[in-house]
């Protein structure tokens, strides 16, 4: 049995809040999608909030946004910083760029060049180092030293899951009926500001947590009640294998009702699916939630899903031969 005592919740409905208020200016309003093809296939009215049509195609662009436009003006002076291979190393060079500093963008060697050059769209340097976790810390570390750098962590960061719980604000401002919501969950730190700011607004709603089989850590670590790392993930859904962040963590143990996990073929069914009916280009990640339903491992009358990005390689989609 679990003895140990879970971690101190630490993010406020405040501080999303603020976060909207800052950053609604700069990023998209996603619109909320609906199909009726969809809908009678699972017996439930289904909601679907585009975060594949944010700015940068994914969510990351919410919290990149709201942690470097909360900076003072001296720390932003010196620039941020931070390592990378997905959503959010392109979300904060365009955050960077939008306040005028440098963004250093520590990236694996192996990273896709798609990812490499949406970077570069944005003016971020990149940083290429050796692709293992301890690279990437060490020469972010290093640029810190050397330019003084602010470092923006993906997710487990106060102010990134702030502003990653905007998407709940606006999502139950159009569909305040939701019975639940589907949130992927890699790191963490979408779940966990989606869980806070929804619980908020309908302490009676489920938030549900959604990942691949073969990187179950976050299903897993709820159950046991402590983080158990994530070690050799095996899934499409690049996004979703990193290890759960602590700060999210602390809110995901606090105020999400379950995580459910779902199999390969599931997810890259759910990619094809909304594509083909709802004509929508969706990521391994963002399509995770949704393929809970086409397994039925959630149930209600009035269902919301989050798309959480829209970024692949169209050269190699999943089911082209």
């Amino acid at each position: 049995m679990n003895t140990r005592s879970p971690p101190t919740p630490a993010l406020r409905m405040e501080a999303i809040r603020e976060a909207h208020a800052r950053i609604r200016d700069k990023i998209h309003r996603t619109p909320v999608m609906t199909s009726e093809v969809l809908d009678q296939l699972a017996g439930s009215r289904l909601y679907f909030k585009c975060e594949n049509l944010q700015k940068v195609g994914a969510f990351k662009a919410r919290g990149a946004t709201n942690a470097v436009f909360l900076l003072t003006d001296e720390e932003a002076a010196r620039g941020v910083v931070t390592h990378s291979s997905g959503n959010h190393a392109a979300a904060l060079a365009r955050a960077a760029a939008l306040r005028g500093i440098a963004a250093y963008i520590v990236m694996p060697s192996n990273s896709p060049l798609a990812k490499q050059a949406a970077v570069r769209r944005y003016g971020g340097e990149i940083l290429l180092c050796e692709p293992t976790l301890a690279a990437r810390e060490t020469t972010a570390r290093q640029v810190m030293e050397r330019t003084g750098a602010a470092f923006i962590h993906p997710y487990d960061d106060l102010r990134v899951m702030a502003g990653q719980g905007t998407t709940a604000i606006e999502f139950l401002d159009e569909v305040p009926q939701l019975d639940v919501i589907l949130c992927p969950v890699g790191g963490g730190g979408q779940l966990s500001g989606v869980a806070v700011a929804a619980k908020h607004i309908n302490a009676d709603m489920r938030v549900i947590g959604v990942e691949p089989a073969g990187a179950d850590d976050a299903a897993r670590s709820l159950k046991a009640g402590e983080i158990l790392p994530m070690v050799n993930p095996r899934t499409i859904a690049d996004g979703l294998k990193t290890s759960l962040g602590e700060k999210p963590f602390a809110e995901i143990i606090r105020l999400v009702d379950d995580i459910v996990t779902v199999g390969e073929e599931s997810i890259v069914e759910a990619m094809r699916r909304i594509l083909e009916v709802m004509k929508l280009l969706v990521e391994p990640s963002g399509a995770v939630p949704y393929a809970a339903i086409l397994e039925r491992k959630v149930s209600g009358a009035d269902i919301g899903i989050i798309l959480s990005g829209g970024n692949l390689d169209l050269d190699r989609l999943p089911w082209q031969k």
